[in-house]
């Protein structure tokens, strides 16, 4: 690990944290060819903190959206106007199972990609999940700066987003991982995550070392 990273890893990101420094190329090592997989509701977070987790382990980033996109040569709003949404899912669990065997990378997935069964199953086999867990008022503050949220045209996108994270965070609760996105700065996030990453596959570690051992 270089002088920076170090630096950076016994910064903490905020001073609520405590995160201890982490070894990063242990723990790049540790995930293997496996994809760091985001996953939680529109605005948690996934792609500005995805970036910079990718960043701050020497990964590469990719958003599930933006190779969907790519693939169906349209824009998410334009497949939901023309297609519909059970269209876009479809193409949408195509799309991610294709990434995840393009792995190690920190994969940024839309907001609904959690809720399939086979993504679920896909990601289990071949990344570790996150959630990124945010709170009602953080992520609206977040959504209202964008205007293209298909699932949020609508005369109450409030009362839609509520009903959309009462439905999906008990899905989003069977990630491997949960990190809560706060309204903090981006690089403190990223800290939890790391920190949270280590503790997890260094635990792995320890845990197969000692069976092994035993034999």
């Amino acid at each position: 690990m270089t002088e920076h990273d170090k630096a950076r890893s016994s910064e903490g990101g905020s001073a609520e944290t405590d995160v201890k420094p982490v070894d990063l190329a242990r723990l790049v090592t540790a995930l293997g060819h496996r994809s760091i997989v985001l996953v939680g509701i529109m605005g948690c977070g996934k792609s500005t903190v995805g970036k910079r987790l990718a960043h701050r382990l020497g990964l590469e980033f990719v958003d599930a959206d933006t190779e969907i996109e790519r693939a169906a040569n349209m824009s998410v709003a334009e497949i939901f106007a023309e297609h519909g949404e059970p269209y876009f899912r479809s193409g949408e669990e195509r799309v991610i199972a294709r990434l995840l065997r393009e792995g190690p990378q920190v994969l940024a997935t839309g907001g609904g990609a959690f809720m399939s069964e086979a993504t679920r199953a896909e990601i289990a086999e071949l990344g570790l999940s996150i959630w990124l867990k945010v709170d009602f008022d953080t992520v609206m503050a977040r959504v209202r700066r964008r205007s293209t949220r298909p699932l949020l045209q609508n005369p109450d996108p409030e009362g839609t987003m509520r009903k959309l994270m009462a439905d999906r965070e008990p899905v989003y609760a069977k990630a491997a991982l949960t990190v809560t996105s706060k309204d903090v700065p981006h690089e403190a996030v990223v800290d939890q995550i790391v920190a949270t990453l280590a503790d997890h596959l260094f635990e792995r570690e320890a845990t197969s070392a000692a069976q092994t051992s035993m034999t």
